[in-house]
């Protein structure tokens, strides 16, 4: 209920009224699966048939004054609303930034399971962390790395019963693993009977030693020689279609930080490193925007990447706020009860956020 206030004595003498009042309402699955604005409190203005009424009680001066009075209260509402929600946006910007998250997981499918664990132990290094098999809903999946899940970045690998080959699209990218020596593992990979696609060399325009080789499904992994590290898989390339709009998603919705930004005209494309800690140090998600390609095929092999968060439903509001769609709502999974929530970003690149308490508890 708002009341507008009484008219001056002029104006009531003169519609031989002392004061006018008026009333307005105030509309007030599985973890490896694969815009929505909040709304604003609007006010509603005086109806035009009530207007019409007014000025045919009051004359056309008291109707214009009346019209006003409901466009002064309209533009207040508005501006109240704009601050809270300012506020609101404001509060969920510090708290994404506060949170404690973590990149845990890329999940992706593949042909034959064993053949990939042997790739990737052979010829990358990694370990087989775990493997679980799930007959009732026909896919196994292994866990691979090199360190413990509980502080390293890993990979979950999904093989789907009677499934051999998917289609990988053109969005997805490659991975990052840091080497010491990339010439010797190369070498490696080559006496394994594994395929490379870009000899070690300096990577353009620097002096970074890098190169490409695929696993038996084809996705590509680029090996970048570098010192000790405590994370050796450090990257996820993902490509996007308007690279400023994703950074700011990224940072505003994910709360990652923009590590570095790098143009190369040249080869027409430009790199944003986006993560929660150094390059040297973590995983990092490298975004690359290709002159003048707004979109990309996705297909059926890259699935997510999984984060640590200490609020999934604090995370999904944040999400919807600047600018993702939320595919799974907040709340626990069936079984074990681990609470998630899922999200694509403007792309349509998926994520999966886990609740840290209950990620610890899995891993258990």
């Amino acid at each position: 209920m708002v009341r507008v206030l009484p008219m001056t004595a002029a104006a009531a003498s003169s519609l031989h009224l002392a004061s006018v009042a008026a009333v307005r309402s105030v509309s007030n699955g599985r973890l490896r699966l694969p815009f929505a604005r909040p709304s604003l409190h609007r006010s509603s203005l005086l109806s035009l048939g009530t207007i019409s009424q007014q000025e045919g009680l009051f004359g056309r001066r008291g109707g214009r004054f009346i019209r006003t009075l409901s466009s002064m209260e309209a533009g207040a509402a508005g501006n109240m609303a704009q601050a809270s929600t300012a506020l609101k946006q404001e509060e969920a910007l510090d708290w994404v930034k506060k949170d404690k998250r973590r990149l845990l997981h890329v999940v992706y499918r593949v042909g034959d399971l064993d053949k990939t664990i042997k790739f990737y132990t052979e010829c990358l290094g990694m370990k087989l962390l775990r493997k679980r098999d799930i007959p009732e809903e026909r896919y196994t999946n292994a866990f691979l790395g090199y360190g413990p899940e509980d502080s390293h970045f890993v990979i979950e690998l999904t093989y789907n019963y009677g499934v051999h080959s998917y289609d990988i699209g053109t969005g997805f990218g490659h991975f990052g693993i840091a080497v010491e020596d990339v010439v010797k593992t190369v070498d490696l990979i080559k006496a394994k009977g594994g395929t490379v696609t870009r000899e070690p060399g300096p990577v353009k325009g620097g002096k970074t030693v890098i190169a490409f080789v695929e696993d038996p499904d084809g996705y590509k992994f680029e090996l970048v020689e570098r010192g000790p590290t405590p994370e050796p898989l450090c990257q996820v390339m993902l490509r996007v279609g308007d690279l400023d709009r994703s950074i700011d998603f990224y940072e505003k919705a994910f709360g990652m930080e923009l590590l570095r930004k790098r143009d190369n005209p040249e080869n027409k494309y430009t790199i944003a490193m986006m993560g929660y800690g150094p390059e040297d140090k973590s995983t990092v998600l490298e975004l690359t925007y290709n002159y003048g390609v707004k979109e990309y095929s996705k297909g059926n092999a890259y699935a997510q990447i999984a984060i640590g968060t200490d609020d999934v439903f604090k995370t999904a509001e944040a999400v919807k706020m600047y600018g993702g769609q939320i595919t799974r709502e907040p709340g626990p999974l069936p079984g074990i009860n681990t609470k998630i929530t899922a999200c694509v970003d403007p792309d349509g690149w998926k994520t999966v956020f886990v609740d840290n308490i209950d990620f610890a508890k899995e891993l258990e």
